[in-house]
Parts: C-alpha cells; sequence; structure tokens
C-alpha cells in the first residue's frame, strides 16, 4: 500500500496535462493520435509476461508463518551452534594460557547466553501475538 507522501506524488502528477507529441523530419512538432497511444499501452502489457501470482501474495505467506512460542530447547540448540564458535574464538584470543582458562570464559558467557536467548525469544513473541490480536481484532470489527 503507497504512503500518504507517495499518493500525494502520484495525485499531483496526475493533475499535470500532458502532451504527447513527436518532433516530424522537417522539426514540426505533431500530436500523437490517442488511439496510437493506447496501441503502443497495450503492446506493451502484452510484451510483458504474466506471473502466476502477485508479489504481494509472497511478501505475505513468509510473514504468515509467524513465530513460533519460545522453548528452553532452541535456546540450547541455539546455544550448541554459537558455543563452539565461542570457545574457538577464546583458544585464538588467549593462545598463551592453558587450555582449561581458555574454555572457560566461553562456558560462563553460554551459562548465561541461553536464558537471555529465550527471553529475547519470549519478548519477540509476545511482541508478534500483540500484533496479531490487534489485526484479527481490527478485522473483526
Amino acid at each position: 500500500m503507497p504512503t500518504r507522501k507517495q499518493r500525494r506524488r502520484h495525485q499531483k502528477a496526475r493533475r499535470h496535462e500532458y502532451e504527447y507529441v513527436y518532433v516530424d523530419d522537417e522539426g514540426n512538432e505533431v500530436e500523437v493520435d490517442p488511439a496510437e497511444l493506447r496501441a503502443a499501452k497495450d503492446g506493451r502489457r502484452e510484451a510483458k509476461p504474466q506471473k502466476a501470482g502477485t508479489g504481494r501474495s509472497s511478501a505475505r505467506s513468509t510473514t504468515r508463518k509467524g513465530i513460533e512460542p519460545p522453548s528452553w530447547r532452541r535456546a540450547t540448540r541455539r546455544a550448541a551452534i554459537f558455543g563452539p564458535v565461542l570457545v574457538v574464538a577464546m583458544m585464538l584470543f588467549n593462545h598463551k594460557l592453558p587450555l582449561a582458562e581458555q574454555i572457560a570464559p566461553a562456558i560462563f558467557l553460554l551459562v548465561f547466553f541461553i536464558p537471555f536467548s529465550y527471553f529475547t525469544d519470549s519478548v519477540a513473541y509476545r511482541m508478534y501475538r500483540k500484533r496479531v490480536d490487534r489485526r484479527e481484532s481490527a478485522n473483526s470489527r
């Protein structure tokens, strides 16, 4: 849906009167017959391939999927993916320290990462539910 600014611009462009002319071989401006313009426009429309669906429906299909409710399982799975990356980074940055001292900060950070990940999921889910409920209540009116 166009914004208010885009609608105003479009309306302003439609208010102006345009003359379609072309310059002939002698340098004179000759008005174009409206039937020729329509034929040219129709030719352009036919030249474009028809899409199976509109772009709008494909954009909506991704948003219809929604956000899943938060779960500790998903938070720990995310930590399991992020954990080895964090351990390798700690090993690279602290390569002069013993192995236990390299891995300990990564484990400490992962202990905080799991609840934080769950919390951010729950905030995102609550915001999503509010938006969906607001949209449904507006549609039911």
